[in-house]
């Protein structure tokens, strides 16, 4: 047996290996929601992370950690791989599939669990167009999916969004460019496993059968296609309409990528401009937010925080002082308070920026009702009374899940809080 693995190697290697991994013993186990897989998936706690370990062949098992930490050092969002186990067998010598190894992306979740008993429309256009912007991203990157669906992802809320995440690699490919003609095979792929994935949705009771279940797949197509225009469409300009410059920087920053590519000509009809988004990077605000203050958040989290920030800045007459030193005094004044108020037992409801969201959505909502800007402690106290208690535990699992345990986590609303206490 070899095991690779870049850390905790030691942990691993005490692993019943010699087991096949539905024989592994429930005392070694922990339970997260998990999506449909056509491999045998399990979740084991090992210095404090939580793994995910998937049985498959030798050979795969060994290309798809390669390929996951290609996309990892590519910035594309995607589970972090661990380590992979080939040649394993049993105490009696006979063979055993291989293992992956993948560090599990916390407070994520497969899309079955974020849809409740009967399907929340609002909710799955949200995965579908996550879904979307997951898929320009791995083919900004060259990476051909070959198996694009809602199963094979995982999704983390990103404040009203949610930000999507790779998590099957199997059959990807990574070039350095693709084709249309490739780029077009993982639409026909998507449209068809789309419309699958509703389906099932829809023979389990949770989508109404007067629901067309293509309908998503096109919404997908068509986010895609908007998607990969505004970043992959040369545009030129005038020199003299810089306005026109500016709103195709709001356009590109409004869906987390910068310019990558600013060209100056002249010609007969004298000087242009030319926007090439070839080189994208994404992320820019939470770069920024990154930068100013050493908060990690996905992208919408970023944008809203930075967007109070900003009106921190004029509220409080500092819009003439530098980004840093505002964004150093609207963290002791208005995020750390928040962050520090909610009590310790309701700490893994949601990561802190989603709470942060949540709770610069509630402040709103007071002072509307109000008529008048409500203090942050006053909005403090109504946001852990009223609104925290009723979110689940999204960063819990369980612990040596039984069969049945495991069963209701799959059938049931995992939105509600009976079923996480």
């Amino acid at each position: 047996m070899q095991i690779h693995a870049e850390r905790l190697a030691s942990e691993v290697r005490k692993l019943p290996w010699h087991l096949p991994l539905a024989a592994w013993p429930k005392d070694l186990l922990v339970g997260l929601p998990r999506g449909l897989s056509r491999h045998v998936v399990r979740f084991v706690e090992l210095g404090g992370d939580v793994l995910a370990v998937k049985e498959t062949q030798d050979r795969i098992a060994a290309r798809e950690h390669d390929m996951l930490q290609a996309l990892t050092n590519l910035e594309v969002p995607a589970v972090a791989p661990l380590g992979h186990v080939v040649e394993r067998r049993t105490a009696a010598g006979a063979q055993l599939p291989g293992a992956l190894i993948t560090v599990h992306l916390r407070y994520s979740l497969p899309y079955r669990a974020l849809i409740s008993q009967q399907l929340d429309i609002g909710v799955a256009e949200r995965l579908v167009d996550a879904l979307a912007a997951l898929l320009a991203r791995l083919h900004l990157a060259g990476f051909f999916w070959g198996d694009v669906s809602l199963s094979n992802a995982l999704f983390r809320r990103d404040a009203d969004s949610f930000a999507a995440y790779l998590v099957d690699a199997e059959t990807g490919e990574l070039h350095a460019d693709l084709s249309d003609g490739q780029r077009e095979h993982d639409l026909h792929l998507a449209r068809t496993n789309i419309a699958g994935d509703f389906l099932d949705l829809q023979a389990g009771g949770k989508v109404a059968s007067d629901v067309d279940p293509m309908a998503f797949s096109d919404q997908l197509l068509r986010r895609y296609r908007t998607l990969w225009q505004e970043l992959r469409e040369p545009e030129e300009f005038s020199i003299d309409e810089r306005w026109r410059i500016d709103d195709r920087f709001r356009r590109l920053n409004a869906i987390g990528f910068d310019i990558g590519e600013l060209t100056v000509t002249t010609d007969l009809d004298g000087v242009t401009t030319r926007i090439e988004p070839k080189v994208v990077e994404p992320g820019h605000h939470r770069r920024r937010l990154l930068r100013l203050t050493g908060i990690e958040a996905q992208e919408n989290q970023a944008r809203r925080m930075l967007n109070d920030l900003d009106s921190y800045r004029i509220a409080t007459g500092r819009a003439d002082d530098s980004e840093e030193k505002s964004a150093a005094d609207w963290l002791r004044d208005v995020y750390r308070p928040v962050v520090e108020g909610i009590p310790g037992d309701f700490r893994d409801r949601l990561e802190e920026a989603q709470v942060f969201h949540e709770f610069l959505d509630h402040r709103w909502y007071l002072s509307e009702r109000s008529g008048s800007d409500v203090s942050t402690p006053d909005a403090i106290r109504s946001y852990v009374e009223n609104v925290l208690p009723q979110r689940p535990r999204e960063a819990s699992y369980l612990r040596e899940p039984s069969t049945a345990a495991l069963q209701v986590l799959s059938e049931h609303d995992l939105r509600d809080p009976d079923y996480w206490e």
